[in-house]
């Protein structure tokens, strides 16, 4: 934003408006009188501003002074002007002000909601020191800051405050970001602190700088650990003007600077004002509502940022200066960002308008731009306002109010706002540009309805995320239903669902909250209209047919309600529907029983349905008159009732009604869930109300129970268990009862309910599971009961149950069956023993009862066989009778198979029978079963087993089922084989199939009688008018022609046209043409018409229609089809045969009158062009007069021509006309009569003809006397007569001569040496007359490049003259042309001395350089100009350089020739000229050699070099140094004693370099130090690799490699831990060889892993092994390596013998530690081992380097015995590192 006129602020925007300044809300005092604070309400009806004099003013928001009231001190003991207010902020509702003062406390004012409403103290927070500043975030607590540096909350619900976090820095300033989440306060040490109360205030955006912690100085409340807290940044001094925008943080202070921080406190910008004089302090900032501006006050000045989000930084706008204004000490921005107010030191208030612009919307809003982001859409005629803006900062376009000027809309680039202007609720959802092709809808009040591109998109006003979005290509308003909480109900917090068109015949209902689909409805005519009730649980629609249909979506049913259904509606706030059946209108007051229907009739149409004040009415329109039919509201009620839970309004409204079908349907509904809501009594009333006394009674006594419940333990009794025991009886949940009577232990209660029931069985149950003393009773008296009520079978499973099984028998068998009797006996072995009499009576009963199967099966269970096949067979239980006769009687197994298929073919079980048969072997009736059973595949197979006479009869049957089927080839197989192939001809002739017909025809008649045959049922056909049918017989037999001549004989010309361009293509035209010709003949031109146009012969079509004289319709065809111009000619002709008047108005008629006029002309009809221009365009008749002319001038008429030129008013032509027959006479005299003018282009014609005659002389006369010279020139020119074309010129056109002479000297270079020739002979005659610079530029201008010999000559002549004949000044011009031409000719001497004769010293050196010629060049230089000597030099040793003369360029430039050897990768020529200069020159190319190894990975060649060179202390070569170091320690396989000369060079190189590091300025720094250890490492190496060398020493190995551990930090750490362990596994050390192996594996785990956090260090817990070590890169072992220690170390763990831990010595401390455990004390390693020197040491003269004395002896004796050379020089080695061997040692010289 920026300020614009007086005492405005703005932005810039699309339409720049001058910021117009409010009237000044408090004017200025005389002296010091500083406003302390200001602030506006959030609702922007009010604005505060608090003075000096501690009053606070409250004003409106046209800026009227409305109200006042004084603050008050802590204490009045201390009087009214003990304290100042530092503080002041409105509550988010605006109804309250909090003061924070200076005397350490804060007030909280109520005052109300209207003007004049009495202000009251309603909190107040006493503070332990003095309130600096004062805040109050939207949905937040009062944040204020001390001037002890704590900053607090002040929470106004419980009265009390708390520390946020504290400080010992004085607070400053303090402000919040635009969503209130999160706070900044700025301390008078420059200390920004950033705080958010939650982790979305944060933002997905923004990095947390500590996460429930503190900095150091900061101390947090722990009891607020959800807050996030940190340390943004220091600022260079008190952040006084402190803002928080939207992309970053802006301070500013007393150093004049305004600083811009980001996100992690990182400075993104800064604007610096030191410079100017006039800038004071900074002394207070404000951000604007959406963030993107900051406005910064001072002494008279305004400064504004704008926010830029396209370079994504801050933009500096115009600063406000406004004089006499003096320090600004508050600034307040109206919550809506259309104003800003500015408070001074001496008490004024200006306001400034901050808008963009303004403009008026359809005359009724008008729009307030008060940012990019941010628009205010004011009413004009209610006066309210909407703030519309964007969340994320976007600019937002052009707002448009829709929807009956209720629903705004807007676009950014990336999101689109919506809003309700009658709710107020605003959206703004995640939008991509759509080009603006959505479709929006309003028709719903809650939710916008967004189509674009085939999907619906679903938008709920509050809300800033997409509601839903489907794929639909309906957007009938009718066709989407849309519903949001639009009722409350019972238990659903959210109910939001949409249904919607899939397809026309296809409705999809979606939850919108979980996104699942509720329900598809298929239906199987179109949909018209849909429409959700307001609970979402139902669904009407209507179809095509008229049909309402009602869908269940919780049961997921379809029913169809209603038919020929014209009006259709829920009523509003209610599940009832109201419809209109043709004169009925139909009301379902219960949609639960939507056949329940009270229906009224109607004479008129229903066109509106009303819902208000208690009362809705169906408003039916009767012809003009509009009559209402009331609806019962009771009845409407007693479902809105239901649905909000209300079941006592429902029984009330219920009461009020007389018993009918519908009130019955609702009292079932109430009673059903007045039930589930445990409402009990209201049950107890529906039961009663329907009449069902039982239930009545039942919940009566539920009630008492309940009740008597309630007064005993609380509440409404229903929890009691009796209770809910009972409810479950009424459920008939009888389990359930018992379960809840069992859990409270009253077994008898439970055993009396089922007793009650008579249900004894269950009732028993519960007896024995509770080992109820009563059991015995319980069961005597059940089958008492059961005898007494004849419960025979009841009894005895009784019986049988107890064991008692003959008495259980003949219970049986008295209650009538002896099935069950029979499967007892047949389930108990013990009962078919020698009970005979037992057995023939239940055989007997099953007999008599026909259970012939179960008599059976007893029978054959006692081994009589024979009686039970029989019972087998009577009962027809044939698969047990062939079972048993499979095994005893065989031979009865086909006749039972036999008697089996005849039962089933009788029971019409055909399919069963089949397989039966053919186990029987009775084919025929095996096949009539098949085909009976319609299983005609397998008749097919068994036939086909068959002999042929037995299968005709039965293939013709089954060919009739497929011929009947349609399945003609399979039918037409079947005829064959039942040798019926007419039958199948016929078939496919009744089908129309007469290609296959005929096909089959031809297999069996011959091709004539075929075609016969088929040619008279096509004649046939055509007598009855079948000529399609026909037709395909005709085809059939290939007479395509018969069926031509048919059509053509019945004048059926379209199907005629249609065969002959089939069969008979090359004739199709002819044919069109023969039937236009004959239809034209007729008199039928629309059907001609038709064929000729077919024919593409539209010209006869034109043709037709003229000769009839039928031009409309000839100008029709010709418009159509003609093309561009046909019509024109049409209608031309058409006119010409009218004539006169008539021609003129039709041709105007299509606007072709000018065209008719210029065709006729150009087309020879001058006398009709004639006619029609006199009658109509008098101003076309010149131009037929000369278009005539010209036509007679063709035609020879010269004299007819003449005249008609003349008349056309163009005599010129006429002249033109005999200059072009060459008759000079006449065309003088026409010329000299008409036109004066023409004259010359006789003369000039006369000319020509005169030069084509080469009259050369009489042609130039004609022009001259022409005046026209340049034309002779010219002439000339074009015979090559350059010498006359020169002569005129001169002296005729002179200006003209240099161009001529030009041209002339092109033309000469074009014709080659010629033409050369011709350019020097010119040059010498220049010359020779003193033309010197005509001379020069001839020579110049010879460029033969065959004769370079004559160029160069001509050149040096040019150079010659000018240097001889011309001044200094062009001479000079003529050689710097001169002499890069011979230097392009490689002629550099000769330039060289054209140069030099100038004085032109570099030029002339330069031709020498370019020739090569050196020793020239350096004489020129040194004799005429000795500054020169450098250049010549430089350009020397580039020339060396380039032509790779290296060896001659050492000795000019040593540094270019080493260049050029390391570009070219001679590294070993480089180095030994190198070796040659001094030691610096040397390391330099040796560092850079070193470096291209490393790069290739030759390390170890690398440390060669410097094993060579030595190692120079170069800072810059120290990364080079650590990286040869770590490379040779990563290297594989070198621990072996192969690998010594290896370790011995990297320990001699690192020797080297600390002892040239002791004597240069790095001497003990930590790089120092650092490289110091490397040498200890790279020692022990070598040492452990002499050692492996010498089989005395493989415990100095060991040692070695252990001691390597403490260096892990630097080392590998898996590598060294496997070296050691090895190494102690080889020595017999398996304590230690397991520990250091284990730790191997887990750093191999860990190493897979990426991270060391899972490694356990209790094993190195005293030792100085480091813990935090480095991960290793990758594995130094290989896999299979690792696999077989972690065998080994899992053996080990598994032996008890290994001790596991790390050996100690007399310290009481590992073995191998240097530092001691209990004291701290360090000992110094050995130089031979690592381990620490205890008590034998052997000291060395160095300080600090000790040996023991056993390890050493050791040594020195291994040495001594085996004479190892590597071992000698570790002796040799210590000595120098030592500072010389000990008094004790003994030499090997």
């Amino acid at each position: 934003m920026c300020f614009g006129g007086a005492g405005g602020v703005e932005r810039p925007g699309p339409t720049h408006r001058s910021g117009s300044c409010f009237p000044i809300l408090a004017e200025t005092w005389d002296g010091a009188a500083k406003v302390m604070c200001m602030s506006w309400a959030p609702n922007n009806a009010k604005f505060a501003v608090c003075t000096v004099d501690r009053v606070v003013l409250l004003y409106d928001e046209t800026g009227e002074r409305r109200d006042k009231f004084s603050t008050k001190p802590a204490d009045s003991k201390y009087g009214k002007k003990s304290y100042v207010v530092k503080g002041m902020a409105f509550s988010p509702d605006s109804t309250k002000i909090a003061i924070g003062q200076t005397d350490s406390i804060i007030y909280v004012y109520k005052i109300g909601e209207e003007w004049g409403d009495k202000k009251v103290i309603c909190n107040k927070f006493v503070q332990t020191s003095a309130v600096t500043c004062l805040i109050w975030p939207a949905d937040q607590a009062i944040v204020f800051g001390l001037a002890e540096g704590k900053v607090r909350l002040a929470n106004t619900k419980t009265n009390k405050s708390s520390t946020i976090y504290g400080t010992d820095s004085y607070v400053v300033s303090l402000t919040s970001n635009s969503s209130g989440k999160g706070i900044l306060s700025g301390h008078a040490d420059g200390t920004i602190v950033r705080y958010y109360f939650d982790d979305e205030g944060a933002g997905d955006s923004q990095e947390w700088l500590i996460q429930y912690g503190c900095l150091s100085g900061y101390k947090v409340n722990w009891e607020r650990s959800e807050i996030l807290l940190g340390k943004l940044a220091t600022h260079s001094c008190p952040p006084y003007a402190l803002a928080w925008a939207l992309n970053s943080i802006v301070a500013a202070g007393c150093d004049k600077k305004v600083i811009a921080y980001g996100k992690e406190g990182h400075i993104i910008q800064q604007f610096d004002y030191g410079r100017d004089s006039t800038e004071k302090d900074f002394t207070v900032a404000a951000t604007s509502p959406s963030g993107q501006s900051v406005v910064i006050g001072s002494y008279d000045r305004l400064r504004v940022l704008n926010w830029s989000p396209r370079r994504s930084a801050w933009d500096e706008s115009r600063a406000k200066e406004i004089p006499n204004l003096y320090t600004i000490t508050a600034l307040a921005w109206k919550k809506d960002g259309s104003r800003l107010c500015v408070g001074t030191l001496c008490g004024g208030v200006e306001q400034f308008d901050c808008c963009l612009r303004r403009c008026i919307y359809k005359n009724k809003f008008e729009m307030t731009y008060v940012g990019l982001s941010q628009v205010i859409v004011r009413n004009l005629s209610t006066g309210t306002r909407v703030v519309l803006k964007s969340h994320y900062g976007y600019e937002i376009d052009e707002v448009k109010i829709m929807g009956k000027d209720r629903f705004l809309v807007a676009h950014t680039t990336d999101t689109l706002l919506l809003g309700d202007l009658a709710t107020n609720k605003l959206s703004e959802v995640a939008w991509q540009g759509s080009g603006g092709n959505e479709k929006l809808y309003f028709d719903n009040e809650n939710v916008c309805m967004i189509f674009n591109v085939g999907e619906l998109t679903l938008v709920e006003y509050g809300n800033n995320d997409i509601l839903g979005s489907v794929r639909t290509e309906f957007m009938n308003p009718h066709l989407i239903s849309v519903r949001l909480n639009e009722r409350k109900q019972r238990g659903v917090e959210e109910n939001k669902k949409l249904a919607y068109l899939v397809d026309i015949k296809t409705i999809a209902i979606v939850d919108l909250l979980s996104g699942y689909n509720l329900g598809s409805i298929s239906h199987d005519t179109k949909i018209d209209w849909l429409e959700l009730n307001e609970t979402g649980r139902k669904l009407l629609f209507r179809d095509k047919k008229l049909g309402l249909h009602l869908f269940d979506i919780e049961d997921n049913m379809k029913t169809t309600i209603l038919n020929y259904c014209t009006y259709v509606q829920w009523v509003p706030g209610s599940d009832v529907a109201v419809a209109q059946n043709r004169g009925n209108l139909c009301v379902w007051y219960n949609i639960d029983s939507p056949e329940r229907i009270t229906m009224f009739p109607l004479k008129g149409d229903i066109v509106d349905l009303e819902r208000s004040n208690g009362k809705t009415e169906v408003v039916v329109t009767e012809g003009v008159n509009t009559i209402s039919y009331t609806l019962d509201e009771g009845l409407i009620e007693f479902g809105t009732a239901i649905d909000d839970g209300d079941y006592n309004r429902a029984t009330a409204f219920l009461e009020t009604l007389e018993m009918s079908a519908e009130t019955e349907a609702m009292w079932k509904t109430l009673s059903k869930l007045s039930l589930e809501a445990r409402q009990l009594h209201i049950a107890e009333r529906c039961f009663a109300a329907l009449g069902d006394v039982a239930k009545a009674r039942f919940l009566c006594e539920t009630n008492r129970i309940a009740d008597q419940a309630a007064k005993e333990s609380g509440g409404d009794g229903t929890d009691n268990y009796l209770v809910h025991a009972r409810l479950a009886m009424l459920e008939k949940n009888y389990k359930l009862a018992e379960n809840y009577y069992l859990e409270q232990n009253a077994v008898d209660k439970a055993m009396d309910m089922y007793q009650e029931l008579y249900m004894w069985d269950e009732c028993i149950n519960i007896a024995e599971a509770k080992s109820h003393p009563e059991l015995d009773n319980l069961r005597r008296n059940y089958y008492q009961w059961l005898m007494e009520t004849n419960q025979d079978e009841k009894a005895g499973e009784m019986k049988e149950n107890e064991g008692d099984y003959t008495g259980a028998v003949d219970l049986y068998l008295k209650a009538g069956l002896p099935a069950k009797a029979a499967r007892l006996v047949l389930s108990r072995n013990e009962l078919l023993g020698n009970n005979d009499v037992m057995m023939n009576r239940i055989a007997a009963a099953l007999i008599k009862g026909d259970f012939y199967e179960r008599a059976g099966d007893l029978y054959e269970k006692v081994g009589n066989y024979q009686r039970a096949l029989d019972c087998y067979h009577k009962g027809s239980a044939f698969r047990k009778a062939v079972e048993l006769s499979r095994t005893v009687f065989p031979s009865e197994v086909v006749k039972l198979e036999e008697a089996w298929g005849d039962y089933l073919v009788q029971q019409k079980q055909l399919d069963a029978a089949i397989n039966h048969f053919i186990e029987a072997g009775c084919s025929v009736k095996a096949i009539e079963a098949s085909i009976g059973a319609r299983q005609w595949k397998k008749a097919v197979h068994i036939l086909e087993l068959q002999d042929d006479k037995t299968a005709h009869k039965y293939y013709y049957k089954i060919a009739q089922h497929y011929s009947s089927v349609q399945e003609y080839e399979t039918a037409e197989k079947m005829y064959i084989k039942a040798d019926r192939i007419k039958d199948a001809i016929d078939m496919y002739k009744q089908v129309g199939c007469w290609e296959k017909a005929h096909k089959l025809a031809m297999k069996c008649m011959k091709q004539e009688d075929v075609a016969v045959l088929y040619i008279n049922q096509a004649q046939e056909l055509e007598k009855k008018g079948k000529y399609k049918e026909a037709e395909r017989l005709y085809i059939t037999v290939d007479e395509p022609d018969l069926a031509i001549t048919m059509y053509k004989k019945l004048k059926m010309y379209d199907d005629m046209i249609r065969l002959v361009g089939k069969y008979h293509k090359d004739l199709l035209t002819d044919t069109h043409l023969h039937l236009a010709k004959e239809l034209e003949s007729e008199g039928r031109f629309r059907e001609a018409e038709y064929h000729y146009l077919e024919a593409k012969e539209w010209k006869a079509i034109v043709n037709m229609y003229r000769i009839n004289d039928m031009w409309d319709e000839a100008y029709r065809v010709s418009k159509a089809h003609g093309g561009a111009n046909a019509h024109k000619q049409v209608a031309y002709l058409w006119a010409k045969s009218l004539g006169g008047e008539s021609a003129v108005k039709l041709l105007n008629k299509f606007g072709l009158l000018e065209t008719a006029i210029d065709y006729a002309a150009d087309n020879c009809s001058f006398e009709f062009a004639f006619e029609l221009s006199r009658l109509s365009m008098k101003n076309k008749i010149p131009d037929i007069h000369l278009k005539y002319a010209m036509y007679l001038e063709d035609e020879g008429k010269f004299q007819e021509a003449e005249n008609e030129f003349i008349k056309a008013g163009k005599s010129k032509e006429a002249v033109l006309m005999y200059v072009h027959n060459q008759d000079w006479d006449a065309a003088q005299r026409v010329a000299e009569v008409h036109d004066s003018d023409s004259i010359a282009d006789v003369l000039v014609g006369q000319a020509r003809f005169a030069f084509d005659q080469k009259e050369y002389q009489k042609a130039e006369a004609f022009l001259l006397r022409a005046q026209r010279p340049e034309l002779a020139v010219k002439y000339y020119k074009d015979v090559g007569m350059w010498s006359d074309a020169i002569k005129i010129c001169k002296e005729y056109i002179p200006n003209k001569l240099e161009q001529l002479q030009e041209e002339y000297e092109q033309e000469a270079i074009k014709k080659g040496t010629k033409g050369i020739e011709g350019i020097i002979e010119q040059a010498r005659e220049w010359e020779q007359s003193g033309e010197y610079i005509r001379a020069v530029e001839c020579y110049l201008k010879v460029k033969e490049t065959n004769n370079l010999a004559l160029v160069e000559k001509c050149w040096m002549k040019a150079a010659e003259l000018s240097i001889k004949f011309l001044n200094q000044e062009k001479a000079l011009d003529v050689i710097k042309t001169v002499g890069p031409r011979l230097i392009e000719m490689q002629k550099y001497n000769s330039a060289a001395e054209l140069y030099l004769n100038m004085d032109l010293i570099k030029e002339a050196i330069d031709c020498f350089i370019g020739g090569e010629e050196w020793n020239k060049a350096k004489h020129v230089a040194k004799e005429l100009d000795p500054r020169f000597e450098d250049y010549v030099d430089q350009h020397y040793k580039e020339y060396l350089k380039n032509q790779g003369k290296v060896d001659s360029l050492v000795g000019v430039d040593v540094i270019a020739a080493l260049d050029i050897y390391v570009e070219r990768g001679q590294w070993e020529k480089c180095i030994e000229t190198a070796n040659k200069q001094n030691y610096k020159i040397l390391h330099k190319y040796v560092a850079l050699y070193v470096t291209h190894l490393i790069k290739e990975g030759h390390s170890e060649k690398a440390l060669n070099l410097y094993v060579q060179h030595g190692a120079p202390a170069n800072t810059q070569n120290f990364n080079i140094y650590k990286r040869i170091f770590m490379d040779v320690i990563n290297m594989p396989d070198i621990n072996s004693a192969d690998a010594y000369r290896t370790w011995a060079d990297l320990r001699n190189v690192l020797f080297n370099l600390c002892e040239n590091l002791v004597k240069s300025s790095e001497a003990h720094s930590a790089s120092h130090e650092e490289f110091e250890q490397m040498l200890l490492i790279a020692h022990y190496y070598t040492t452990r690799a002499a050692s492996l060398g010498v089989s005395q020493l493989d415990m100095i190995a060991a040692k070695l490699s252990i001691s390597l551990l403490r260096h892990t930090d630097v080392i590998p750490a898996d590598k060294a831990f496997y070296e050691a362990g090895m190494a102690a596994k080889t020595v017999g050390w398996e304590n230690m060889a397991f520990i250091f192996l284990n730790r191997f594996l887990d750093l191999s785990d860990a190493i897979e892993e990426g991270n060391l956090d899972a490694l356990d260090h209790s094993d190195f817990q005293q030792t100085d092994i480091p813990f935090e070590i480095p991960v290793p890169t990758k594995q130094h072992v290989l896999h299979e390596r690792r696999e077989e220690i972690r065998d080994w170390v899992l053996t080990v763990s598994m032996d008890q013998r290994v001790e596991q831990v790390l050996p100690a010595d007399e310290r009481d401390t590992y073995e191998a530690s240097l530092i001691a455990v209990n004291t701290g004390i360090r000992s110094l390693p050995c130089v031979i081992t690592g381990y620490p020197v205890l008590r034998h040491k052997i000291e060395f003269k160095k300080p600090g380097k000790a040996a023991n004395k056993d390890d050493w002896n050791k040594f020195l004796m291994a040495v001594k015995t085996t004479h190892s050379p590597e071992c000698q020089d570790v002796l040799k080695f210590i000595s120098q590192w030592c500072g010389g061997m000990p008094s004790a040692s003994f030499s090997f010289q």
